[in-house]
């Protein structure tokens, strides 16, 4: 049976960005905390080694493929920041417009510093992602 890596877990976020190398990159790791628990409501938690995520939901696919995942989390990576979303919300692509300097995966978007992006436009993606969420499963 499949068994997700990233699991909410209880490692510190704070020892877990105080590790990161760049100081810029801690700075703007302790800002989007704070961004993320404000919009979301939610404390943050760690996801696996290096995700710090908010909020949870359990998904179930048509596979039978099912877990728990953060509604919306953030990573100080050493490339960029990634900062992750819900997959498959629509309206994102339209918010991301208005964004700033990034680029995007399926569930990803990443940016290399907080003053390339709009952190309004940042909030507004954040709730977005976590009201379709919210919606598409209201179990968890």
């Amino acid at each position: 049976m499949y068994e997700p890596k990233t699991k909410e877990n209880d490692a510190s976020v704070i020892e877990f960005i105080e590790q990161v190398d760049s100081l810029k990159k801690r700075e703007d790791a302790y800002k989007l905390l704070e961004l993320f628990e404000e919009t979301t409501g939610y404390p943050a938690k760690m996801w696996g080694p290096t995700i710090i995520g908010f909020g949870a939901y359990h998904y179930k696919y048509a596979t039978g493929h099912e877990g728990d995942a953060p509604l919306v989390g953030f990573s100080p990576r050493k490339a960029k920041i990634s900062l992750y979303f819900a997959t498959g919300d629509t309206e994102r692509e339209g918010l991301l417009k208005d964004f700033g300097k990034h680029t995007s995966g399926k569930s990803c978007v990443y940016i290399n510093k907080l003053d390339d992006i709009n952190m309004d436009v940042l909030s507004a993606i954040i709730r977005q992602s976590v009201k379709f969420l919210r919606e598409t499963y209201p179990e968890g």
